[in-house]
Protein backbone atom coordinates (compact mmCIF):
# COMPACT_ATOMS: atom_id res chain seq x y z
CA UNK A 1 0.00 0.00 0.00
CA UNK A 2 2.89 2.37 0.81
CA UNK A 3 4.43 1.86 -2.63
CA UNK A 4 1.11 2.47 -4.36
CA UNK A 5 0.53 5.80 -2.57
CA UNK A 6 4.20 6.74 -2.96
CA UNK A 7 4.10 6.19 -6.74
CA UNK A 8 0.75 7.94 -7.23
CA UNK A 9 2.03 10.95 -5.29
CA UNK A 10 5.32 11.19 -7.18
CA UNK A 11 3.73 10.51 -10.56
CA UNK A 12 1.49 13.54 -10.00
CA UNK A 13 4.35 15.59 -8.50
CA UNK A 14 6.71 14.86 -11.41
CA UNK A 15 3.99 15.76 -13.91
CA UNK A 16 3.63 19.07 -12.07
CA UNK A 17 7.40 19.59 -12.01
CA UNK A 18 7.55 18.93 -15.77
CA UNK A 19 4.66 21.29 -16.40
CA UNK A 20 6.28 24.23 -14.61
CA UNK A 21 9.43 23.71 -16.69
CA UNK A 22 7.62 23.96 -20.04
CA UNK A 23 8.46 27.66 -20.41
CA UNK A 24 12.22 27.29 -19.74
CA UNK A 25 14.84 27.66 -22.45
CA UNK A 26 15.97 24.11 -21.66
CA UNK A 27 12.46 22.68 -21.36
CA UNK A 28 13.37 19.62 -23.43
CA UNK A 29 15.85 18.59 -20.73
CA UNK A 30 13.81 19.29 -17.61
CA UNK A 31 10.50 18.01 -18.96
CA UNK A 32 12.36 14.78 -19.78
CA UNK A 33 14.09 14.66 -16.39
CA UNK A 34 10.72 14.87 -14.63
CA UNK A 35 8.53 13.27 -17.28
CA UNK A 36 10.41 9.99 -17.52
CA UNK A 37 10.22 9.26 -13.76
CA UNK A 38 6.54 10.28 -13.86
CA UNK A 39 5.93 7.59 -16.47
CA UNK A 40 7.79 4.96 -14.44
CA UNK A 41 5.97 5.91 -11.22
CA UNK A 42 2.72 5.64 -13.16
CA UNK A 43 3.69 2.21 -14.44
CA UNK A 44 4.63 1.14 -10.91
CA UNK A 45 1.08 1.97 -9.81
CA UNK A 46 0.02 -0.85 -12.15
CA UNK A 47 2.74 -3.21 -10.83
CA UNK A 48 5.02 -2.71 -13.83
CA UNK A 49 8.57 -2.36 -12.54
CA UNK A 50 11.83 -1.74 -14.42
CA UNK A 51 14.75 -1.91 -11.95
CA UNK A 52 17.53 -1.53 -14.55
CA UNK A 53 15.87 1.62 -15.88
CA UNK A 54 15.58 2.99 -12.34
CA UNK A 55 19.34 2.59 -11.92
CA UNK A 56 20.03 4.30 -15.24
CA UNK A 57 17.79 7.25 -14.32
CA UNK A 58 19.36 7.50 -10.87
CA UNK A 59 22.89 7.41 -12.30
CA UNK A 60 22.17 10.08 -14.91
CA UNK A 61 20.42 12.39 -12.45
CA UNK A 62 23.06 11.91 -9.76
CA UNK A 63 25.89 12.69 -12.18
CA UNK A 64 24.05 15.75 -13.44
CA UNK A 65 23.42 16.86 -9.85
CA UNK A 66 27.15 16.62 -9.12
CA UNK A 67 27.85 18.72 -12.20
CA UNK A 68 25.39 21.38 -11.01
CA UNK A 69 26.81 21.26 -7.49
CA UNK A 70 30.28 22.26 -8.66
CA UNK A 71 29.25 24.55 -11.55
CA UNK A 72 29.87 28.29 -11.48
CA UNK A 73 27.05 29.78 -9.38
CA UNK A 74 26.04 26.21 -8.54
CA UNK A 75 25.08 24.74 -5.19
CA UNK A 76 28.59 24.96 -3.77
CA UNK A 77 28.67 28.70 -4.55
CA UNK A 78 25.13 29.09 -3.21
CA UNK A 79 26.33 27.69 0.12
CA UNK A 80 29.82 29.17 0.37
CA UNK A 81 29.73 32.39 -1.64
CA UNK A 82 26.12 33.50 -1.16
CA UNK A 83 25.53 32.04 2.35
CA UNK A 84 22.58 29.84 1.23
CA UNK A 85 19.76 32.39 0.95
CA UNK A 86 16.20 31.10 0.64
CA UNK A 87 15.30 29.39 -2.62
CA UNK A 88 11.56 29.80 -2.18
CA UNK A 89 11.02 33.49 -1.45
CA UNK A 90 10.00 34.08 -5.06
CA UNK A 91 9.16 31.64 -7.80
CA UNK A 92 11.13 33.78 -10.25
CA UNK A 93 14.75 32.66 -10.21
CA UNK A 94 16.41 36.01 -10.81
CA UNK A 95 19.84 34.83 -9.68
CA UNK A 96 21.67 31.94 -11.37
CA UNK A 97 22.46 30.14 -8.12
CA UNK A 98 18.75 29.95 -7.28
CA UNK A 99 17.95 28.16 -10.53
CA UNK A 100 20.88 25.76 -10.17
CA UNK A 101 20.14 24.98 -6.53
CA UNK A 102 16.50 24.24 -7.35
CA UNK A 103 17.57 22.02 -10.23
CA UNK A 104 20.03 20.22 -7.95
CA UNK A 105 17.37 19.43 -5.34
CA UNK A 106 14.91 18.37 -8.04
CA UNK A 107 17.47 15.91 -9.34
CA UNK A 108 18.02 14.53 -5.84
CA UNK A 109 14.27 14.00 -5.49
CA UNK A 110 14.24 12.03 -8.74
CA UNK A 111 17.22 9.96 -7.57
CA UNK A 112 15.56 9.21 -4.23
CA UNK A 113 12.24 8.20 -5.79
CA UNK A 114 13.68 5.88 -8.42
CA UNK A 115 16.02 4.30 -5.86
CA UNK A 116 13.09 3.65 -3.51
CA UNK A 117 11.33 1.89 -6.39
CA UNK A 118 14.51 0.02 -7.24
CA UNK A 119 15.14 -1.29 -3.73
CA UNK A 120 11.53 -2.01 -2.85
CA UNK A 121 10.88 -3.96 -6.04
CA UNK A 122 14.04 -6.06 -5.97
Amino acid sequence: MFLLIFNIFFCIAFIGFAWVNLNDNDAWLWVSIYGIPAVFCGLAVFNKYFPPVYLAIALFCFCYAIRIFFAKDGVKDWIQKYNAPSLVESMKANKPYIEKAREFFGLLIVVAVVLVNYFVTR
